[in-house]
């Protein structure tokens, strides 16, 4: 039995505090036509399943919280039961994707059976059929669910076969086999402390220059819980979404990252504040240089672990400069802010919380997971997530992945949530909002879009003075 993180623990509490929050991600892929049937569909995905074993096992909890609960194989599995099948309604547009990934990415996920469900989507224009994938949060952080496009769809027209299939679940643990492996876990946690810190020991010189960089990024974060100036982009939310997206070029991106010396990540988060700046301006709100923090995951992976269905990410807290007029300056701003708190070492503080919470006793961990959660959180006002995805073409049942729509949930306050996503060429951002105070959704990407087009005419204005 392995055991969730108090990372993707997490994410599961802060569903128990909220009765609001769907902690769920997922994206809309588009393909080509013509539609396959939903059948081959079905068996496509029962085919792939001995390549991602989590998508086989259930949670399983442990009296008293005595551990994290643990991933075990589900006795009841039915792939049925997570592949469905939709139609859109005509004419099968924008507004209805929105309604549809609105609906199906705010629905709670039965914990009693494995966190993921595929949609079959029909009915959109041009013959072309859709994938909405939806993986709950303490199962996968972006990049290990991009990951998993590797393994359910294909690099060539051709299918792949798929591999043997075995597969027969292990007998599910009772009680007294869980509870007395969470005591183990109680017990042992504190030797692999200890071993750990004397790995640290032995070689002392890179041990003082982590705590060293723990410590200044900690006292950056720190610096994090003064509460944000109040503005429409927080507030109290329900349950409800909406949903829309804007795709724009990646090679424009890439352009105005040579221009101007900075990195694609800064580009995108400089249009974001663009597209925050006009929607605040729309709202007659004028726009305050601490109206508007984000939460930056950061994936904390070493190479290799891409594959690895859990979350590994640490954040950032940078403010966004919405109350700066010109694209160039917020462009500068951006990138200033975002190398100053990796120089302080933010991000590697993240990970130092994260991995000390690895070592405690699971019960505490959780209440102060849980006391944390109950408290309105009033020092982010946005979550904005970039995840690379794939550059090269998919294939799904022999039909060409066209564009990904990424989707990222939000609670606690925030208003709008930002994920961002690359494929082939394109690079989308994915916005959700909680639907009684976003009706002006659509404000906020046209600002995106509007952003870039002005940094890319700068970059081009400056390559040919």
């Amino acid at each position: 039995m392995e055991r969730l993180t108090p990372l993707a623990a997490t994410f599961l509490e802060a569903e128990d505090v909220d009765p609001n929050a769907a902690l769920a991600i997922g994206s809309f892929m588009v393909f080509e036509g013509p539609v396959p049937q939903f059948e081959e569909f079905v068996e496509s995905i029962r085919g792939r399943l001995p390549l991602i074993p989590r998508y086989r096992q259930r949670l399983r909890t442990t009296p008293l919280q005595l551990a994290a609960p643990y991933w075990v194989d589900d006795p009841n599995f039915d792939v049925r039961w997570h592949v469905r099948n939709t139609a859109l309604p005509a004419p099968g547009g924008r507004e209805e994707i929105g309604r549809l990934m609105s609906r199906v990415m705010t629905t709670r996920m039965n914990r009693e059976r494995p966190l993921w469900e595929y949609w079959f989507v029909t009915g959109l224009p041009e013959g072309r059929w859709a994938l909405l994938s939806k993986l709950h949060h303490c199962l996968a952080d972006g990049v290990s669910g991009t990951d998993l496009y590797r393994l359910v769809l294909d690099l060539a027209p051709t299918p792949t076969p798929p591999p043997p299939d075995d597969w027969s679940p292990a007998p599910m643990p009772g009680t007294l086999e869980v509870t007395a492996r969470a005591a183990w876990d109680v017990v042992s946690s504190p030797v692999a402390a200890v071993r750990s810190a004397a790995a640290g020991l032995s070689t002392p010189g890179d041990l003082v220059r982590r705590t060293a960089a723990s410590t200044r990024g900690l006292l950056s974060l720190s610096g994090a819980l003064k509460p944000i100036e109040p503005s429409s982009l927080t507030g109290i939310l329900d349950g409800t979404r909406r949903y829309d997206w804007v795709t724009v070029s990646l090679p424009e991106l890439k352009a105005v990252r040579k221009a101007f010396g900075v990195t694609v990540n800064d580009v995108a988060l400089a249009v974001i504040s663009g597209g925050f700046r006009q929607l605040l301006l729309s709202r007659g709100e004028e726009p305050s240089p601490h109206a508007l923090r984000s939460l930056v995951p950061v994936s904390s992976r070493a190479p290799g672990t891409e594959s690895i269905t859990d979350n590994r990410v640490t954040l950032m807290l940078p403010y966004l400069p919405v109350d700066i007029a010109s694209a160039t300056d917020r462009l500068r701003a951006v990138s200033d802010r975002v190398h100053s708190l990796r120089a302080q070492h933010e991000p590697e503080a993240g990970v130092s919380v994260t991995s000390a919470a690895e070592y405690g006793p699971f019960g505490p961990v959780a209440w102060a997971i849980r006391t944390a959660l109950r408290v309105p959180q009033r020092s982010v006002s946005t979550v904005t997530t970039n995840v690379p995805g794939p550059p090269v073409t998919l294939y799904g049942l022999g039909r060409e992945a066209l564009e990904v729509y990424p989707y990222v949930p939000i609670a606690d306050r925030v208003r709008i949530g930002v994920a961002m996503f690359s494929y082939r060429d394109t690079f989308t951002f994915g916005l959700t909002g909680d639907f009684p105070s976003t009706p002006d959704l659509h404000v906020l990407a046209e600002g995106i879009a509007s952003s870039l087009e002005e940094l890319v005419d700068l970059a081009e204005s400056a390559a040919t003075s």
